[in-house]
């Protein structure tokens, strides 16, 4: 989709509706709203809608970092402590890994 074809109440609706839709668990699209609209809304000349395109924006990217800390974490937890929680660790696994390291 070409933005420079779509009107700015559009752009504005569809940036809401990406914005809207990380919470829904797909944060995923708070990081492509982010990569989409950010020349819309800091590099573009000033229009109207621009303003709450802004804030969408900026929300989507601090939402899409925390997910980003929270599953590196998460990531980094269960790496450490899966031999520690064994019976616990294989169940909440989708691959078992063989061996002990």
């Amino acid at each position: 989709m070409d933005l420079k074809r779509v009107s700015n109440e559009d752009k504005l609706k569809l940036c809401q509706k990406y914005y809207q839709g990380g919470f829904f668990c797909l944060p995923f699209l708070w990081a492509v709203n982010f990569i989409w609209f950010f020349r819309e809304a800091f590099m573009k000349p000033h229009y109207p809608e621009q303003k709450q395109i802004k804030t969408y924006i900026i929300r989507s990217a601090i939402g899409a970092v925390i997910w980003l800390a929270v599953i590196t974490a998460w990531i980094v937890v269960f790496q450490i402590y899966r031999p520690v929680w064994q019976p616990f660790a294989d169940y909440i696994s989708f691959m078992i890994p063989k061996g002990i390291a």
